[in-house]
C-alpha cells in the first residue's frame, strides 16, 4: 500500500600575499531572512572552537617559528582528525612558505596556516547545481546515525529558497521511525513524501520518480537506509537502489551524497572510499559541526579522496544547512572574526 504525505604532495603555497585574507571578507549564502554575514562564521567558529582554541593558544604564544612550534602544530592537527597524510602536506607547505616569505613570529604562522589551507579546502567547495535535469534526482546514502534523514529535510528547505519544488522519497525502509521522521521534515517542509507501509526501499525511489516526472518536480530527494560500509550484503542492496532509479530515469541518479558525521574523525575516510566504490559519490554533506567535532577531517578529505563538500551542518534547525565555503570554514577554524 503506497503512502502520499500531502504536507507536502604537497602542494605549493601561493607566493603572492597580496590580497592574502581578502577571503575573510567573503561570507556564505544566508537564509533569505538573514543578512548576508551575520551569525554563519561565528556559529562555525562556535563548533569548532574545540581546535580553534588550541591553535588561537598557540599562535598567541609570542615565540618564534621554530621546530618545536611546529611539532606543538602537528600535533594539534592530528589530533584534531586532520590525519598523518594532510598533516604533512600541510606542514611541509607551510615550512615552504615561511621561508618564501621570511616570516619569524609565531604570530605569523596563523595566516600563512590560513592560506596553505585555504588552498588545500578550496577546491571542496564546489556547490550543488540541482537545476541541469527534472526531476534532478538526488540519492542520499550514509551510515546509520550520520544524520542522512535530518539532512534530507534541511536540504529541501534549502532547495526551496532557490526557487525548485521538492519531493521526498522514503526509500529508508530498515529502521522502524524512518518513514514517520521523513514525513514530519515533509510537513515542516510542505513537501510531498513518497512512502510506503513496509517493502522495497528501490520500489518506494522508483515510484516517487515516476510522481515526480508526472507533477513536474524540480528536484527528488531519495532517502536510504543506512548501513555499514563492512556490510555487503547491504552494500549490494543500494547498488539495486541506484540501478533501479536509473530504470525509470536513465541519466538518474544525478547526484550520490554521502552524510559524514564530523565526529567520526579518520573513519569518515573509510566510509568515503565504501561508497564511492559501491555508488560514485558526487558529493559530501559533513554534519553535526556544532560544538564537539574537531573539524580537521575535511581537510583529511581534501588530500586522501577530494569529493565536493557541498553541504555542512551546524544544527538541528532548519536553516543549520549551509553550503561549503572554505574561507568561512578556515577563518572559523582558525578563529579570525567575521
Amino acid at each position: 500500500m503506497w503512502l502520499l504525505c500531502p504536507y507536502y604532495a604537497p602542494f605549493p603555497c601561493d607566493q603572492n600575499v597580496s590580497g592574502m585574507f581578502s577571503f575573510l571578507k567573503k561570507s556564505s549564502p544566508e537564509a533569505p531572512d538573514e543578512k548576508v554575514g551575520t551569525g554563519w562564521v561565528a556559529r562555525l567558529k562556535s563548533g569548532l572552537a574545540r581546535t580553534g582554541g588550541q591553535l588561537t593558544g598557540l599562535f598567541a604564544s609570542g615565540g618564534k617559528i621554530d621546530d618545536d612550534l611546529y611539532e606543538e602544530l602537528e600535533t594539534i592537527l592530528i589530533t584534531a582528525d586532520v590525519g598523518m597524510d594532510a598533516t604533512s602536506a600541510l606542514l611541509a607547505d607551510l615550512r615552504y612558505y615561511v621561508r618564501e616569505h621570511r616570516l619569524s613570529e609565531a604570530a605569523e604562522l596563523r595566516e600563512a596556516l590560513a592560506h596553505c589551507l585555504l588552498k588545500l579546502l578550496k577546491p571542496l567547495a564546489q556547490p550543488l547545481q540541482a537545476d541541469a535535469h527534472k526531476p534532478f534526482v538526488i540519492m542520499m546514502c550514509g551510515v546509520n546515525g550520520a544524520g542522512k534523514t535530518t539532512s534530507i529535510g534541511k536540504l529541501a528547505k534549502y532547495l526551496q529558497t532557490q526557487g525548485l519544488s521538492v519531493l521526498l522519497a522514503a526509500g529508508d525502509t530498515f529502521r522502524a521511525a524512518a518513514r514517520e521522521q521523513l514525513m514530519t521534515w515533509g510537513e515542516r517542509n510542505n513537501v510531498t513524501v513518497i512512502a510506503q507501509q513496509s517493502g522495497d526501499a528501490a520500489a518506494v525511489i522508483f515510484d516517487a520518480v515516476q510522481s515526480a516526472q508526472a507533477r513536474r518536480i524540480d528536484v527528488v530527494l531519495a532517502d536510504t537506509a543506512g548501513r555499514l560500509t563492512t556490510q555487503a550484503h547491504l552494500m549490494e542492496e543500494i547498488k539495486k537502489v541506484k540501478r533501479v532509479i536509473a530504470k525509470v530515469l536513465p541519466d538518474a541518479p544525478h547526484e550520490v551524497l554521502l552524510v559524514l558525521d564530523a565526529n567520526t574523525g579518520q573513519n569518515a575516510l573509510s566510509q568515503v572510499k565504501a561508497f564511492d566504490q559501491a555508488l560514485g559519490v558526487t558529493g559530501l554533506i559533513l554534519t553535526k559541526l556544532d560544538g564537539t567535532a574537531k573539524g580537521g577531517v575535511i581537510a583529511a578529505i581534501a588530500r586522501a579522496h577530494p569529493i565536493p563538500v557541498r553541504f555542512i551542518g551546524v544544527g538541528e534547525g532548519l536553516d543549520d544547512l549551509r553550503p561549503f565555503v572554505a574561507e568561512d570554514f578556515v577563518a572559523a577554524l582558525l578563529g579570525f572574526d567575521e
